[in-house]
């Protein structure tokens, strides 16, 4: 059994959103942060996601 995650990068419209493929469940799981930073251009996605998360 393989337990190995493979970390890639993949770019949407010019925003890096790191990944992860997990080879033993056949799932990728991504960078909410990533993610937050390409939808939202924030200056700060780290702080979007907190406060985000609080409400």
């Amino acid at each position: 059994m393989n337990n190995k995650l493979e970390t890639m990068s993949n770019l949407f419209e010019g925003y890096e959103i790191r990944s992860v493929w997990n080879i033993e469940k056949e799932e990728y799981y991504f960078s909410v942060v990533d993610v937050i930073s390409a939808l939202t251009e924030s200056n700060n996605p780290r702080k979007y996601w907190s406060v985000l998360k609080n409400r």
